[in-house]
């Protein structure tokens, strides 16, 4: 039979469909005309139980059964789980939505909304999502392993603007933006000794990665030196005497190659659940004991290749900055844009979960953390607090409270060049949709998440380059 025959019929395309033409050819190769087949076809489709050991059909009964299994096991909760948030007065209501829709998922077990969460695909930027023997593609997000990282001089502060010219042209020369530049003088890095060929999807990666290795992308992404000051009480905690220093700050990730396994996944994950309401589509999962585990070999090393990449940029620049008599006395860095193995107590229970963190920092007891504001605003140096009802979880930026489009309708050039000039900042590049009032006010970002991590130093920038206007965003 053919497949509109079978379509008529009600076979759904997929992989019943396929089953439904091998047990068709083997009915006709053992004599069996059209209209047989077809009344087969139609009693096998009424009763797939009755005919799972029919030699003939059983084929396409065990494919029927198992999209009947299917569309029960992706059925969604009636009622999301229950989910902790922070800085609840600067989150948009479409951001809720998202995050009850994530909580609605089957494999779904906890989660959380962080103070500069908005909307993004599937499950808002912000959110936390904690699920069991699954993960989920999109709740990671499409720049795998997105990370910031900082490196402390043993400069004075004041050194940015007394050499501002000079440490422009240490950024200018060690890095590069836009959507998918790569460079002609490849960087080396023990990640491209690893083996790209631990799925499928990465071994064709490899030449791209090793081209982009070394370089920031676009977006919200960006290289910046700028002044770094312990607080008060804090510097014995992070190895540092108290006191004022130069520092770079750099935020980006996995680039094209993680955009490829980010698409390549979530598509599989989409077409593993076809019966998922189309509202949480984009919240497909794989599970772990299959699909799951390739898709989690695959993140782990885009996790170590955004990892290369900043570390990368930054000895370039310590070296350069090494010539102007300043030596390294501080290096942090962590990633959010990702999907960790932890043990957490939910609802009462200690159970083993898969903590999906997009756009969230890891915040677990004493860990380190990076959370910037815009670039005319401070970021901070933060130690984690463990907070339980988080899942060990905080911002990771201001978050954006427009939307690019907005932002860039809501401001002009010259705006933004007096801005940025009464702030102390020398702008090198940006587009205007990162304007900084298109971001949340940090310091309320800060004080709505003081259960969740303490500051340890201010970072405040003062030469910015991010990728130029025109570009699409990656972030």
């Amino acid at each position: 039979m053919k497949r509109r025959q079978l379509q008529h019929l009600g076979v759904p395309d997929g992989p019943a469909m396929e089953a439904a033409f091998r047990c068709c050819a083997a009915a006709a190769r053992a004599g069996r005309v059209g209209s047989e087949i077809k009344s087969e076809v139609e009693r096998v489709l009424a009763d797939p139980a009755a005919h799972a050991n029919d030699p003939t059909y059983a084929g396409l009964a065990s494919a029927l059964l198992g999209l009947a299994q299917r569309a029960t096991r992706d059925a969604p909760r009636s009622e999301p789980l229950p989910y902790g948030t922070w800085g609840a007065e600067q989150i948009d209501a479409e951001a809720h939505a998202q995050m009850r829709g994530a909580l609605s998922l089957p494999v779904a077990v906890g989660g959380a909304l962080m103070p500069d969460a908005h909307v993004g695909y599937g499950l808002p930027i912000g959110g936390v999502l904690a699920t069991e023997g699954a993960v989920v593609p999109y709740a990671v997000g499409v720049d795998i392993a997105c990370r910031m990282m900082l490196t402390v001089f043993d400069l004075p502060a004041d050194r940015a603007l007394r050499d501002r010219e000079r440490l422009s042209n240490i950024l200018e020369r060690n890095t590069l933006f836009g959507t998918g530049r790569s460079f002609k003088r490849r960087a080396e890095h023990r990640v491209m000794d690893e083996d790209w060929g631990v799925t499928p999807v990465t071994r064709g990666l490899k030449d791209k990665a090793w081209g982009q290795l070394g370089t920031s992308g676009s977006g919200n992404h960006f290289v910046e030196f700028g002044e770094f000051e312990t607080l008060p009480g804090t510097a014995t905690g992070i190895g540092l005497k108290p006191g004022t220093f130069l520092a770079v700050l750099s935020h980006s990730g996995s680039r094209g190659p993680g955009a490829a396994v980010a698409a390549h996944y979530s598509a599989l994950a989409r077409s593993l659940h076809p019966d998922l309401p189309r509202d949480l589509s984009y919240l497909a999962w794989l599970d772990m004991d299959r699909e799951g585990a390739e898709y989690w070999a695959a993140m782990e090393l885009m996790g170590r290749f955004a990892s290369a990449n900043h570390h990368v940029i930054h000895r370039k620049i310590a070296d350069d900055v090494a010539a102007m008599g300043g030596g390294v006395v501080l290096q942090v860095e962590n990633h959010h844009n990702y999907a960790w193995r932890e043990r957490h107590t939910i609802g009462g229970v200690a159970r083993d979960v898969i903590v999906h963190r997009k756009g969230a920092t890891p915040a677990g007891p004493g860990v380190l953390g990076l959370i910037p504001g815009s670039m005319a605003a401070p970021g901070y140096l933060v130690r984690g607090l463990g907070e339980p009802r988080s899942l060990h979880s905080a911002s990771h930026g201001a978050g954006r409270r427009l939307s690019r489009t907005k932002a860039r309708e809501s401001t002009r050039w010259s705006q933004l060049k007096g801005h940025l000039e009464a702030a102390g900042v020398h702008l090198l590049s940006a587009g205007l949709d990162e304007s900084p009032h298109a971001y949340k006010d940090i310091e309320a970002v800060l004080d709505a998440q003081a259960d969740l991590v303490e500051r340890l130093a201010r970072f405040t920038p003062r030469i910015v380059k991010m990728a130029p206007e025109g570009e699409r965003p990656e972030d």
